[in-house]
């Protein structure tokens, strides 16, 4: 008689919905901050905000689903998460204040459909990044996105009130130690944690207002920036990260196997995670909302409670469809301070450029190669960013591909690289190249 493997047991009612509703707990910080980062960023008034987050949970709780029962050739059937990329939300904005919403929302379909095309392809294309480009990628990605969330706590003025850094101050330090004393299975709570100890703070000092309202439902928006708008050349930062989250869908599925002790035909099974999440990003991008990818932030709990049922975590994409369409919760998440959702959103992004830093570990850069190579992928990635009128006077569509930091880092990276690799043999011990495997990028969300 075939022993059922444990991700395809289904618990008691009590234990499905305690594990469930410990997945939540876990993942809920992403799209919330995510969602926040795009409404206040792109000046969203309050009734698009809830849209959009109605539609982040809506997404996040079916792309959940999706991978977790993995059915039709899609999703892993593996105990997954799903959100909104934390990278992704970045460029998006960048795409929206250039281009447009519209725009933004056209990029995110013209990446979902390219993942849905490249499936067959998806490794070989994967492995045409080396570690050196990866690892300057993520280390841009990283900068990036912490400069955006102190956009957050300076909100509209030139210079942040005092109050405003003291309420992100709190939120990090409460964020940081929530981490260094809850049980490690929890400490992803510490997000959670941090904007609760902010948002108090807040409303003690008079810098928290509620919005009002009192309708107990709320629901997403088709085509929430307008009938979106197909740019190519516009969308090219995220195809670069189409690239990089296919390594990234990759590498989580395999951990997640043996987390779970699942036994998986691994290109099979990454096909099927990276299909599931374009067709996931396709219907967020139909709504106004970002490229979606699967997520490992719930391995961890897995290992805790060692309930590794892939149910669970469907169970888990139920409760957050339920919680998308609950207006009472739309209203709450969109009264967050910003200083708070910036100073959350720094200290996580922050771990970003220290995952990018912590891969250059696997990188001999006392080789000429791979320094130069990094120098300039960094070089050309930083620079737009930390000077953002770098390129003003360039025409539109050449300012768009110089201005993204990600899509400059690649592109350098990969031509510097391509420069010291011609004439060089495989088995050369002084090539500058030694055409080495790239793993997948640390987890960018």
């Amino acid at each position: 008689m075939t022993t059922r493997h444990q991700i395809d047991e289904i618990p008691s009612a009590g234990t499905a919905f305690i594990a469930a509703a410990q997945h939540l707990l876990v993942m809920v910080a992403t799209p919330i901050a995510s969602v926040l980062l795009i409404g206040r960023s792109l000046h969203l008034d309050d009734a698009d905000v809830r849209a959009l987050l109605c539609a982040a949970l809506l997404f996040s709780g079916i792309g959940t689903i999706i991978q977790s029962i993995g059915r039709f050739s899609l999703g892993a059937g593996l105990p997954f998460v799903m959100l909104p990329g934390g990278a992704a939300v970045v460029l998006f904005i960048q795409i929206a204040q250039e281009s447009g919403g519209a725009t933004a929302s056209g990029a995110v379909l013209i990446t979902a459909v390219a993942g849905i095309v490249l499936v067959p392809v998806a490794r070989r294309l994967v492995n045409l990044l080396p570690t050196v480009v990866v690892a300057s990628m993520i280390v841009v990605i990283g900068v990036n996105l912490v400069k955006v969330a102190g956009g957050l706590i300076a909100g509209d003025a030139d210079q942040p009130s005092r109050t405003a850094v003291a309420l992100a101050a709190v939120t990090v330090v409460t964020t940081v130690l929530a981490h260094r004393f809850l049980p490690a299975g929890w400490r992803r709570l510490s997000v959670l944690v941090g904007m609760l100890a902010g948002t108090l703070v807040a409303v003690a000092v008079g810098a928290f207002t509620l919005q009002p309202g009192s309708a107990l439902v709320q629901a997403p928006r088709p085509f929430l920036f307008g009938t979106p708008h197909f740019d190519l050349l516009a969308a090219v930062p995220l195809l670069v990260f189409g690239v990089g989250s296919m390594a990234e869908a990759a590498g989580q599925t395999v951990l997640n196997a043996k987390t779970v002790g699942k036994e998986i035909d691994a290109p099979s099974t990454v096909g099927r995670t990276i299909r599931g999440d374009a067709v996931t990003s396709l219907l967020s991008g139909l709504f106004g909302g970002p490229s979606m990818v699967t997520s490992g932030e719930n391995i961890g709990l897995i290992r805790l409670t060692g309930v590794r049922s892939r149910y669970v975590t469907a169970l888990t994409g139920v409760l957050l469809v339920i919680i998308a369409f609950l207006a009472p919760v739309g209203r709450l998440v969109n009264s967050l301070p910003g200083p708070v959702i910036g100073g959350t959103a720094a200290i996580a992004f922050t771990m970003i450029v220290v995952s990018g830093i912590g891969m250059f570990d696997r990188v001999d850069l006392t080789s000429d190669a791979r320094l130069i190579t990094a120098t300039a992928a960094l070089t050309a990635g930083l620079l737009p960013i930390l000077i953002p009128t770098l390129y003003k006077d360039f025409p539109t569509d050449l300012r768009l591909l110089l201005g993204s930091g990600v899509t400059m880092a690649a592109v350098v990276g990969v031509l510097v690289h391509l420069v010291f690799s011609v004439g060089r043999r495989k088995d050369d011990p002084h090539s500058a190249v030694r055409y080495e495997r790239t793993p997948a990028p640390a987890n960018t969300e």
